[in-house]
């Protein structure tokens, strides 16, 4: 029996992602013309409902291409696209749980002496949260005090409409700080170009996300960094499963990423110690001012971090395979490939290399894919579908979704993830490819799963030899809304293969895989106007 759908239930989801999709779809087509004629348009909205998907660009592999040696040459072709960085895999250490992942935040900011450097959608407001706060000011008081660490800097970059959420948010945690400590501290939110005019004003908090935010999670300590795809909240320190890949004195690695968030920091709203916001003199401002000329400026700066990352590493690494010296224990056995998606800015290089990574996925390599929220895109699930691999895909089962038991229409999420779920295990059967594709979700009382990357198996071997690791769920929203990072590690240490490998069993071993009787069983039910309404806001979420 679907349960009935009251008036006032269905007046209140005018403020809900499916009426807003249609708004921004009809106004869009509207407006859009007259904010390329150079004027401001009364509101230039969010991207259209409906999915563009061209076929992969398909990038050439180089002729010739080394890597350390077959393994890592399999992958070199994205050296040629992004820069490459090549580090001991001695210095990559996987994190595995929550508190391993607080702790570790914890003691590296206390021992910073240059730099601590945070990207998150939020940071969360409890006492877990305030610890971390507290470690921050600890390490600010102690560089004013002790001339061992007199230059500490601390830049925070985080999503201005997630952070100013509530009256108690990100930003109130952090003002003491930056009241404090003016000349040491940064406080930048960004703000998506595609929430502005009536959009805005129209679409109250919480949902006005689902527009687009800043998603990086990058957490930098001196020349340490975690990369991850947890936020700065209580329950991704506790019981919210994530991943977190420690990158330990690499720091070239670490600049760029110091340098990628500095660029965000740039195009991003400035906290003031009275929590006002200003732009940067020169910038264009992401709503107030001409979308186009704000994403053009804001996409010349993140990419001028790029690609003078990417000369500079084409430049070393030339020159490195050009002598012919004895390297050091476990030098140049991993390399480090960085990512980023962009597309409100016109930035898709993540985009683009997964693409091709699921492109060529062959027959005999095996794919463990994981995401907290499984809503492919449909240019990834015709990859998917079409390619020749074996694929893993790990997902949340309803109970376990960070949605699950929510109040309102967000708490209808889990079954419209079931049903996309649903949807694509029945594609899968029709294609008779049961075997080859299969799914799993994911089970654990009391926690929330939140995973997100993949691993890479190739022909003959039985451990990984390249992972993913970041912000991206594969999704829509990672691919057109959102700012998202993550990066490519492809190893031949075997220590690190093993701790790859180590990480992705224990994921897997919570799990089960999903069958058609799955769907079957009663708690599995999805209402109908849950049914119908999730084509309309699959893509938000």
């Amino acid at each position: 029996m679907v349960a009935p759908m009251t008036w006032r239930r269905l007046v209140y989801s005018v403020y809900s992602p499916a009426i807003t999709g249609v708004f921004t779809r009809i106004s869009d087509r509207i407006f859009r013309a007259r904010d390329r004629r150079g004027g401001s348009s009364v509101l230039l909205l969010a991207p259209l409902l409906a999915e563009d998907y061209p076929a992969p660009r398909h990038v050439s592999r180089p002729a010739g291409a080394q890597g350390t040696d077959g393994l890592c040459g399999h992958f070199q072709w994205m050296a040629e696209h992004v820069p490459a960085f090549r580090v001991p895999g001695t210095r990559i250490h996987i994190l595995t749980s929550p508190d391993q992942f607080y702790q570790t935040m914890k003691a590296r900011i206390k021992t910073a002496k240059r730099r601590v450097v945070m990207a998150s959608l939020y940071l969360g407001t409890g006492q877990l949260e305030q610890e971390l706060v507290d470690c921050m000011e600890e390490a600010l008081r102690r560089s004013q005090e002790n001339s061992d660490a007199p230059d500490l800097k601390v830049s925070i970059l985080l999503d201005y409409t997630r952070g100013s959420r509530g009256q108690a948010n990100s930003r109130t945690m952090l003002l003491p700080l930056l009241q404090r400590f003016v000349s040491q501290m940064r406080v930048s939110l960004y703000h998506t170009p595609d929430l502005r005019g009536l959009l805005r004003l129209l679409v109250p908090q919480r949902f006005n996300e689902t527009i687009g935010v800043q998603h990086i999670k990058v957490y930098l300590f001196d020349d340490s960094f975690i990369i991850s795809g947890a936020n700065l909240s209580d329950s991704y320190f506790t019981n919210r499963q994530d991943r977190y890949v420690l990158l330990d004195n690499c720091s070239e690695v670490a600049d760029f990423f110091s340098d990628l968030v500095e660029a965000v920091g740039d195009v991003s709203l400035q906290l003031q110690p009275d929590d006002s916001v200003t732009m940067l003199e020169g910038m264009v401002h992401p709503y107030n001012g001409n979308r186009q000329d704000f994403s053009a400026a804001a996409r010349k700066r993140i990419m001028e971090v790029v690609n003078t990352a990417h000369v500079r590493q084409q430049l070393l690494n030339a020159s490195e395979d050009s002598e012919d010296e004895d390297e050091g224990e476990g030098e140049g056995d991993t390399w480090v490939f960085p990512l980023v998606q962009m597309k409100p800015l016109g930035i898709q290089v993540d985009e683009q290399v997964t693409q091709r990574l699921l492109t060529d996925a062959g027959p005999a390599s095996t794919v463990f894919l994981t995401s907290g929220y499984f809503n492919l895109t449909q240019a990834y699930m015709r990859l998917v579908l079409g390619a020749g691999a074996r694929y893993r895909i790990l997902t949340a089962s309803p109970e376990v979704n960070g949605f699950f038991g929510a109040k309102g229409i967000a708490g209808a999420i889990p079954a419209a993830y079931t049903h996309i779920a649903r949807q694509f295990y029945n594609q899968v059967c029709r294609l008779g490819q049961q075997e080859r594709v299969q799914l799993h979700e994911y089970h654990r009382s009391q926690w929330t799963f939140h995973a997100k990357g993949l691993w890479y198996y190739l022909q003959g071997q039985d451990r990984p030899c390249l992972t993913l690791i970041g912000s991206p769920n594969f999704g829509y929203r990672s691919v057109h809304r959102d700012l998202e990072a993550q990066i490519a590690i492809v190893t031949v240490n075997e220590e690190l293969q093993s701790q790859l490998q180590e990480e992705q069993e224990i994921l897997y071993q919570r799990s089960s895989e999903v069958s058609g009787s799955t769907f079957e069983r009663p708690d599995r039910h999805v209402k109908l106007w849950v049914k119908l309404v999730t084509p309309l806001i699959k893509n938000f979420f």
